[in-house]
């Protein structure tokens, strides 16, 4: 995964707001005119969460980003700047913070490219599901919400969450003879009030250099499996969004026949209208020549399916869920194509379905969010398991484990220690495309 701008960008991001030292020395830049940036600064501490990034030294400037509480962001130069009492301190590619908000730290920066993953300043999970939190919805007797977890039995409640609620648990400790979970955004939580959320394990595949799309997803609940084109008696069956290999096509008088099996195995034939095979399709004007490298992202309303490509070569598919509604209506997902405009690791949404609860609820840090067409995006979605189903409000619905994937594919990426971004001059947002 990238997780981080290239050296290259953040140059051209120095160079441009023209920041140098005069002995040329390595960061932390500043004006020669102003006090130094102290010599023992290394990093940029954030205290709070989602503290606002510029795009230049001023507060009116267009955002840039968010920072994630506790990270320890590159220092890389300072300036003054309308908005901030103290000094703007560059910490990436086009984005500068507000001395106000941060301290400096002695500490080396979060890793950055290289780092094992985007999510390197949050907690470990228990288990690698494609999810940056561990999540957990409400029973169904509700759960109460402390900001002080010392005084959590003396008080009353801070927030009063409904069941089906959704919360992301970044900490957990033991207090008042029991465990409690930490939301990210500070309320405390006696896990007895929770249930652990279980993400599907189901994930799209990654293709070879060729970009072959020689294989089929099973669409219905179950497929049978034939001997030959002609049989009329099962010989086995297939699952749902189970992989199969698309090797070649008969008609049979029951419709179009496609043989799943490799050559040498045991013959094994799917009717074609029981699978989900993703098509080869060309780029949006937008994307430039036949030559071009850049990455974007179709999404099939018919078939349900995401690919991925680089230029013309598709480098990854998956199912997915789009909006149910009738076309033209706020809950389908519109056609058309469209840059991301943001992303998030992580956002509130509200108004979706869970399938374990009887009415619609809500969800705390909704992961892997990118916006593409106004308050449509692509993001994950750990409570149904319907991919190659329409089945969401409008957004497209990914399994964890792609939406990770999609989200350190496109641009613009957010580097380590950041909770969202958006694009600036070096960096342009991926083109997303609805038909």
């Amino acid at each position: 995964m990238r997780a981080a701008h290239s050296l290259g960008a953040v140059v051209i991001a120095l160079a441009s707001v023209g920041l140098a030292r005069a002995d040329g020395g390595m960061p932390p830049w500043s004006d020669p005119n102003d006090l130094p940036v102290p010599s023992w600064a290394k990093s940029v501490y954030a205290m709070k969460e989602d503290q606002p990034l510029q795009s230049s030294p001023a507060t009116g400037s267009q955002r840039r980003g968010s920072v994630i509480a506790r990270a320890r962001l590159p220092l890389f130069g300072a300036k003054r700047g309308p908005g901030c009492e103290g000094r703007w301190l560059l910490v990436g590619p086009y984005a500068w913070i507000c001395a106000d908000l941060v301290e400096l730290s002695p500490e080396e920066p979060l890793p950055g490219p290289g780092a094992q993953s985007l999510l390197s300043a949050l907690p470990p999970k228990v288990s690698g599901d494609g999810l940056p939190y561990r999540y957990h919805f409400v029973g169904k007797d509700g759960a109460s919400g402390f900001h002080d977890l010392d005084h959590a039995e003396d008080e009353a409640p801070d927030q009063d969450y409904e069941a089906g609620f959704a919360v992301a648990i970044v900490e957990e400790r033991v207090a008042h003879g029991e465990r409690w979970g930490r939301t990210r955004h500070g309320e405390w939580i006696a896990l007895r009030e929770l249930g652990a959320a279980h993400p599907p394990a189901f994930k799209g595949e990654v293709l070879p250099e060729t970009g072959a799309l020689d294989f089929a997803w099973v669409g219905p609940d179950k497929a049978s499996v034939y001997e030959t084109p002609a049989s009329s008696k099962p010989t086995g069956a297939r699952v749902h969004q189970e992989v199969v290999a698309w090797r070649e096509e008969q008609p049979s008088p029951g419709g179009v026949m496609v043989r799943v099996s490799d050559d040498g195995a045991p013959p094994a034939w799917i009717r074609a209208k029981d699978l989900v095979r993703p098509t080869l399709s060309p780029p949006p004007d937008d994307i430039g020549g036949p030559k071009t490298q850049e990455r974007w992202i179709d999404v099939e309303l018919a078939t349900q399916v995401l690919v991925a490509y680089e230029g013309t070569r598709p480098v990854y598919a998956t199912l997915v869920s789009t909006g149910r509604g009738a076309a033209g209506t706020d809950t389908a997902t519109p056609v058309g194509a469209h840059r991301i405009w943001v992303k998030l690791l992580a956002t509130n949404m509200g108004n979706l379905q869970n399938e374990d609860a009887d009415e619609h609820y809500s969800i705390e840090d909704v992961p892997y969010v990118q916006f593409f067409d106004k308050a449509v995006a692509l993001h994950g979605a750990f409570w149904h398991r319907a991919f190659g189903h329409v089945h969401s409000h409008g957004c497209v619905n990914l399994a964890p484990a792609d939406a990770e994937w999609l989200f350190a594919f496109t641009t613009p990426h957010i580097p380590v220690g950041w909770s969202a971004a958006l694009p600036a001059p070096v960096e342009k947002g991926t083109m997303v495309r609805v038909r």
